[in-house]
């Protein structure tokens, strides 16, 4: 792909760890690219599959879901309901033309601002690789309006 191409990526985070270790990368000056616009969750377990159809639909080339690590959820079990959410969805983009490794998961808790850091950097370089999402069903390029429209349903 052309060294122009800039993807734009969408993150949900889970609050009480993920979202807390970008707060944390943040804190500690870490580099990483600014491509991706972090969307806070109570938790990954409250991922829905048409969050991330939307954001793909509205303009982003990738979306990262990040939560705590499976065994330390701060609602129990619910990073679980997420891996499975976004297993199932992962199968289903294909069908639309849509290449699955745009969609990731990661698990970061609140302690790994250089971990969640470093995986940002990972994956934009993977969506750039990939290159521009050319899916004929997106709507228009501008994503602001999904990231809040995701916002208000999520919030």
């Amino acid at each position: 792909m052309t060294k122009d191409f800039e993807p734009l990526i969408i993150g949900f985070t889970c609050n009480w760890c993920s979202y807390r270790a970008a707060d944390m990368a943040g804190t500690a000056r870490l580099k990483y690219p600014p491509n991706v616009r972090l969307i806070r969750l109570m938790c990954s377990g409250r991922i829905d599959p048409s969050f991330i159809l939307k954001a793909l639909a509205g303009g982003a080339d990738g979306v990262l879901i990040t939560g705590c690590h499976p065994g330390e959820c701060h609602y129990l079990e619910q990073n679980y309901k997420a891996l499975r959410r976004v297993k199932l969805l992962k199968r289903t983009l294909a069908p639309f033309g849509i290449n699955p490794d745009r969609v990731k998961l990661v698990w970061a808790s609140a302690a790994e601002g250089v971990k969640l850091a470093r995986e940002i950097g990972v994956f934009v370089e993977e969506i750039r690789e990939l290159g521009p999402l050319n899916w004929p069903a997106r709507s228009t390029p501008e994503i602001n309006p999904v990231v809040e429209e995701v916002e208000e349903v999520a919030g």
